[in-house]
């Protein structure tokens, strides 16, 4: 606790424009009261109205306007939060799709930060798809030509050496959470460079819309190392560094300043979560940092205090791989077969997380790994098997070279496949129909994001093996099924919450394993 409140005190000292205090209110009779939070600030006038933390709109009282200096520069109406909700959502209805909602709520975040987690709090369901997967993907594609204001700091390759100084750029000094990514493997998308700063942006949404986390705590971060994609290169719009990536040691030198220029301002308790690096940084960079600072990815996780190869764990499915598996079909989840569709970084950790859920039953390690295959561009993983990196070595078993999906599917009869390869159509209706002759009820994940991306859609799956997702199906026969989402955002808004309010210095994979059993 000490080292954490020195660590804040750096930021502290330095006078700041706005600050929130809590005020007891006390009430009759029994000597109760409620807490409410002031915000004293030093702005006026306009600088009041154009900061989204201060700005209320039209909500603001005549006493507000008046010792604001805001008074004429309103409409004379006073409208209530809840009133100017109404007004948001009829514009919002006027959009004609999604990525026109997106940029209407992200304007909104601009201005009025207030009424814009009002609106994601009136309808979480309706509104977190698009300010967050699946609509998402398709701003961050588009983001050179939605950006409208700086959201998030921008670090790059080059700003090596005065990191620490960048930071003290950023307006807020109470920095509880922080989400990084250098953009190099967004959703299942590929290298978006300086563009996938649409992912933390969303996240951090999220941790207030969903966990509770005060905006003025979290801290989106680019880290612009340039760009493979050459698209991009060629675009006259692109708005990131003009070059190829910058990997290997220079690399590795502006994520350790990173590293220590947040914890340095920020405090060593400041969680910092890893967003969409590609495989070949994430495994290495959480191994790197998990031990020495709060830090976690919710594509990764690697298992603490053990000598296995780093394996990494999705959020979205701790929860719907334990529920399915345990719950729906009254049964262990080392009574299953599971065949995977990819083995990159979200493979990995869904892999390793039901051989810790198989382990916790009683069954062997190695009898957990045998129960668990993959395939990935080159076929089925197997022993003897040429180039294989050392995190699908754990998962490579003894048994003939295999090409085709299909064809590992007909010979392992899986009881659960799992597609995270983002290869649109995987799951073909020649997988579904075997899947459906060998189980009463096979368990079928298409969760490669965004949705243009996934293995099969939900009226194929249940159509031919009575599975979900996406929207509503109505079959022949009048029965219609309401899929559900496999979504990291039940789990990581909350965890932020957790690991930030009880100060912890390191998360190990027990968090996530009791998260899922939880949910």
């Amino acid at each position: 606790m000490a080292a954490a409140g020195a660590g804040r005190g750096l930021v502290r000292r330095e006078s700041t424009e706005q600050e929130t205090h809590p005020e007891q209110q006390q009430g009759g009779g029994g000597g109760g009261g409620r807490r409410r939070s002031f915000v004293f600030t030093k702005k006026r006038g306009y600088d009041v109205t154009r900061n989204p933390h201060l700005n209320k709109g039209m909500a603001f009282s005549l006493e507000e306007r008046l010792q604001l200096g805001i008074h004429g520069l309103l409409p004379p109406c006073f409208l209530s939060q809840d009133a100017q909700l109404l007004r948001v959502l009829r514009s919002y209805d006027l959009k004609k799709d999604d990525l026109d909602r997106y940029v209407f709520l992200m304007g909104l975040q601009d201005r009025n930060e207030k009424l814009f987690y009002r609106v994601l709090t009136s309808d979480i369901e309706r509104f977190m798809p698009i300010v967050y997967t699946p609509t998402v993907g398709l701003a961050c594609q588009l983001y050179g030509l939605t950006f409208r204001r700086p959201r998030g700091l921008f670090v790059t390759i080059h700003d090596r050496g005065h990191i620490a100084a960048l930071l003290q750029c950023w307006p807020e000094k109470d920095i509880r959470a922080v989400c990084v990514t250098d953009g190099e493997r967004i959703l299942g998308l590929g290298d978006l460079g300086c563009y996938g700063m649409g992912i933390p942006v969303g996240k951090l949404a999220l941790y207030t819309a969903c966990g509770g986390v005060p905006p003025t705590q979290c801290l989106p971060v680019t880290l612009d190392v340039g760009t493979d994609n050459e698209e991009l290169l060629q675009d006259p719009l692109y708005i990131g560094l003009r070059h190829k990536r910058i990997r290997g040691q220079a690399y590795d030198d502006l994520l350790d300043e990173f590293m220590k220029a947040v914890t340095d301002r920020y405090g060593m308790d400041c969680l910092i979560q890893f967003e969409d690096f590609a495989n070949v940084n994430a495994f290495r960079l959480l191994r790197k940092y998990r031990d020495q600072y709060c830090t976690f990815n919710d594509d990764i996780q690697a298992p603490p205090g053990t000598k296995q190869n780093p394996s990494f764990v999705t959020v979205h499915i701790k929860v719907n791989v334990k529920r399915t598996f345990s719950e729906s079909l009254q049964s262990k989840m080392c009574d299953h077969t599971i065949v995977f569709q990819g083995a990159g970084e979200a493979a990995m950790g869904i892999a390793e997380l039901i051989t810790m859920a198989m382990e916790k039953e009683g069954l062997e390690k190695e009898a957990c790994l045998r129960k668990i295959w993959m395939v990935d561009s080159k076929g089925l993983i197997v022993k003897g098997r040429d180039s294989l990196t050392q995190e699908k070595l754990s998962f490579a078993h003894d048994h003939p070279q295999m090409r085709r999906l299909v064809d590992v599917v007909r010979e392992l009869k899986p009881t659960a496949i799992i597609g995270v390869a983002a290869v649109p159509g995987a799951f073909t209706e020649e997988i579904l129909r075997d899947m459906a002759s060998f189980n009463q009820r096979p368990i079928v994940f298409a969760l490669s994001n965004p949705t243009s991306k996934a293995e099969c859609t939900a009226e194929q799956c249940y159509t031919i093996t009575e599975v979900d997702p996406f929207d509503p199906v109505t079959l022949g026969d009048g029965r219609k099924f309401f899929p559900g989402q496999g979504n990291n955002a039940y789990v990581f808004p909350g965890l932020g919450l957790g690991v930030t309010a009880c100060l912890l210095r390191h998360i190990t994979d027990q968090v996530f394993l009791i998260t899922a059993e939880l949910l």
